[in-house]
C-alpha cells in the first residue's frame, strides 16, 4: 500500500464516528498485523505520533496500546503475526517510548500470573467471554469444550482470562474492537456481542 493511500485511510479511520475514541490507530495496526503487513504498523504508529502533538504522555500512551493490541490479536490471529507485527513497531517507537523488559509493565499480566490466584483471572475471563459473547456464549463455550479435545475450551478460558480480560491498557469496549479489526480480515464468521449488538 503506497504511503498516500495508507495516509488517506487512516484519516477516514480516524473520523469514524463510532469508534472508541482514540481507537482508529489501535484498530488499523491489528487490522495490518493480521493481514500480515507488519511495515504497514510502521507507518500506523509513525501517524498516529503525529497526530498527537508532540506530548510525551500521549505518544507513551498510544506506544502503549498499540501494543497491547498487538499482544490481544495474538488470541484470534495467531502469535506470528502478533510477534512480526509488534517486532516491525519496536524499530520505529522513540527509546523514550519503550517499556524495559522484565520492568514496569502498564498491563501488569507478570503479577497476575504469579501473584493472583488463578481462579479469580479465570473468573474475570469467564465474565469477559459472556459479556463479548452475550447471549449465545455458554452454548459457543460448550461447543469447544465438545470439539473433540477439552483443549480447545481450556485455551479459549486461558487467552480469555489472561489475555483478552486484563483492561489495565485497553477498555473492554477497545479489546472488543481488536477482536473485531483481527476477525475481519481473516473472513472468520463473527459471533460476538458488541453493545447486546451480535455482529
Amino acid at each position: 500500500m503506497s504511503k498516500t493511500s495508507l495516509t488517506g485511510l487512516l484519516s477516514s479511520i480516524r473520523l469514524t464516528p463510532h469508534l472508541p475514541p482514540e481507537s482508529w490507530y489501535i484498530v488499523s495496526s491489528v487490522t495490518l498485523s493480521m493481514l500480515n503487513k507488519p511495515d504497514e504498523v510502521q507507518h500506523v504508529f509513525k501517524y498516529a505520533l503525529e497526530k498527537d502533538g508532540g506530548n510525551t504522555q500521549k505518544q507513551l500512551d498510544i506506544a502503549r496500546r498499540t501494543r497491547e493490541a498487538l499482544v490481544k490479536s495474538a488470541a484470534i490471529g495467531g502469535l506470528p503475526k502478533s510477534i512480526n507485527a509488534l517486532y516491525a513497531l519496536k524499530r520505529v517507537t522513540p527509546q523514550n517510548l519503550l517499556d524495559e523488559p522484565l520492568e514496569y509493565s502498564p498491563a501488569g499480566r507478570s503479577v497476575e500470573l504469579y501473584d493472583v490466584p488463578s481462579s479469580k483471572i479465570m473468573q474475570r475471563g469467564q465474565a469477559f467471554f459472556d459479556q463479548i459473547y452475550g447471549k449465545v456464549s455458554k452454548r459457543v463455550m460448550g461447543q469447544m469444550d465438545q470439539s473433540g479435545t477439552e483443549d480447545l475450551g481450556i485455551t479459549a478460558r486461558l487467552m480469555y482470562g489472561y489475555i483478552l480480560s486484563n483492561t489495565s491498557v485497553l477498555t473492554a469496549l477497545e479489546t472488543s474492537f481488536v477482536l473485531l479489526a483481527g476477525l475481519i480480515p481473516q473472513d472468520v464468521r463473527i459471533r460476538i456481542s458488541l453493545n447486546n449488538h451480535t455482529l
